[in-house]
């Protein structure tokens, strides 16, 4: 599909309370008979900012063909059923004994999920989070990535670069 530059206003997106005063603002996608303001996407995103309180637990169905992932933006909270110590692999740089492994995952942290799950299981404990649910189909496409600007190929992205400087990226008639 072409580029296109979409202006959703706060006040489009609908905001969805759940039980336990779970706060879900929808900005694409469908979640109890409501839809987001952002529609004919390709890989038929899942797109929520999500408020969950202290000391609760939200379990939320994801479609088993999407990658799913979180952006936590503000608080922490558990982002599995597994709130022991996670195992992790030695990160260059950092000795293993100096780094804390705690499974409470923090502010500007994305977790990655498996594609063999249908649901998410998030559980807070004494404060809030706040974070980004997002999910789409995998377009199973390779990938040519700079900066704010991802195409399939270096070709691809060459053009897209020069369309941009040329002033033709995003045309007010495509869109």
């Amino acid at each position: 599909m072409p580029p296109r530059y979409r202006d959703i206003p706060a006040a489009d997106i609908p905001e969805l309370h759940q039980e336990h005063n779970i706060t879900l603002r929808l900005i694409s996608g469908t979640v109890d008979n409501t839809t987001g303001p952002v529609t004919g996407i390709a890989v038929d995103p899942l797109f929520l900012d999500v408020i969950i309180p202290p000391e609760t637990a939200w379990n939320f169905p994801v479609p088993g063909d999407h990658a799913v992932f979180t952006y936590t933006i503000a608080g922490s909270a558990y982002f599995s059923h597994n709130t022991d110590t996670l195992p992790f692999d030695i990160v260059d740089g950092t000795n293993y004994f100096d780094m804390e492994t705690n499974a409470l995952t923090g502010s500007q942290t994305v977790v990655l999920y498996d594609s063999d799950g249908d649901h998410l299981h998030i559980e807070t404990s004494e404060e809030p989070v706040r974070f980004l649910l997002i999910a789409g189909k995998p377009l199973d496409e390779p990938i040519a990535w700079h900066g704010p600007i991802v195409m399939n190929t270096e070709e691809e992205l060459r053009q897209a670069f020069d369309d941009y400087e040329q002033g033709r990226f995003v045309n007010e008639s495509d869109q």
